[in-house]
């Protein structure tokens, strides 16, 4: 499924310019850029919605002890 985006005007141009200079197409850029950064905005977006759910109380926490004690490496 083709996904579409909008892109600022100063990075098209950088976009395009790079396509141009190395013979690759704009797509090949972006599909390299969204598979190289997918994962850390993953792990940063998903992470920021834990910790707004543990502010808000939506999300038990546990503490070292209560893990430690669960995976049986008491001391």
């Amino acid at each position: 499924m083709p996904t579409t985006i909008r892109l600022k005007p100063d990075i098209e141009q950088r976009l395009d310019f790079l396509a141009s200079e190395t013979g690759r197409s704009k797509a090949f850029y972006l599909r390299q850029i969204i598979e190289d950064n997918l994962t850390d905005l993953e792990d940063y977006y998903l992470a920021s919605n834990v910790l707004e759910q543990v502010r808000q109380g939506k999300e038990d926490v546990l503490s070292d002890e209560d893990v430690r004690k669960d995976l049986g490496l008491e001391d």
